[in-house]
């Protein structure tokens, strides 16, 4: 784990030795459990330590201060960025969220074999526990290393963000665009792009991006009962419009069979 230690370095982070073991016991399980269930790609050690390890600890580069914050990890997968940035900065109080109970009992094992305190696997959707009170608006950060595009991501993530906190996902390459299209929906959820740090993993071509996102002001509920009405109105709309149609098609066949009954009950002068 020297690799890790020189690339933490660079970030300005100084690994144990006692830290470097937790990180090799990390390694040799997570490629372990990999044989049985898919939690990466990645195995081959450098290519984990670059990939997952040292990136997860890029987060450094925001210039957030990560000194006992609470953090939650929203679609943690195996663990990151959460689990390493729990090795690295002990005091950190972190949850880790994902939607794949498999994966979460793979992250309890994790966390007791390395002796880790103060982090906890969820199992469960974004959306559903956003809505809980224990939750909603009760991190100083959010973090998050899924692919989804920035605006979903922030539909996701700033829920749980409390006023002044920060939603800081991690993106790879130039997403100045897919930024730039995020502003509204950032907006509406009470936050604000702030800053976009772009930067390389050390040693390597890896061309990362943390945007910082900074929660100025706390409407999560009003965004939730808003979204609430807007699906109960479509869900009127809806039977409204069935409704509608459904007594248009019983007219119609009642008429069509008056007519019928009409023609059959007529006699036809034209022989009498």
């Amino acid at each position: 784990m020297e690799r890790l230690r020189e690339k933490a370095a660079a970030f300005g982070i100084k690994l144990s030795d006692h830290q470097l073991e937790q990180f090799e016991t990390y390694y040799e399980m997570l490629v372990e459990k990999n044989k049985v269930m898919n939690l990466t790609a990645i195995t081959e050690k450098n290519e984990v330590i670059d990939k997952h390890f040292a990136d997860s600890l890029a987060l450094i580069k925001s210039g957030v201060s990560l000194t006992g914050q609470k953090i939650l990890d929203i679609g943690t997968g195996a663990g990151f960025p959460g689990i390493p940035l729990k090795i690295a900065f002990p005091e950190l109080e972190i949850v880790l969220l994902d939607s794949l109970n498999k994966r979460i009992k793979f992250l309890n094992e994790v966390i007791e074999a390395l002796g880790l305190e103060k982090i906890t696997a969820i199992h469960g959707r974004a959306e559903d526990f956003a809505k809980q009170k224990e939750y909603r608006e009760q991190f100083d950060y959010v973090v998050s290393r899924a692919v989804a595009n920035l605006t979903v991501l922030s539909e996701y993530c700033l829920p749980y963000v409390k006023e002044d906190g920060y939603f800081l996902p991690y993106k790879s390459g130039d997403i100045k665009e897919e930024a730039a299209n995020s502003k509204k929906a950032v907006k509406i959820l009470g936050g604000s792009i702030e800053d976009i740090i772009s930067f390389e993993i050390p040693d390597t071509d890896m061309a990362r991006t943390i945007l910082k996102i900074h929660k100025t002001k706390s409407n999560t509920k009003n965004v939730f009962r808003e979204k609430q009405d807007c699906r109960q109105k479509n869900r009127f709309a809806r039977s409204l419009y069935f409704h509608f149609f459904s007594l248009s098609f019983m007219i119609k066949r009642k008429w069509e069979n008056y007519g019928k009954n009409k023609d059959k009950s007529t006699p036809d002068r034209s022989v009498i």
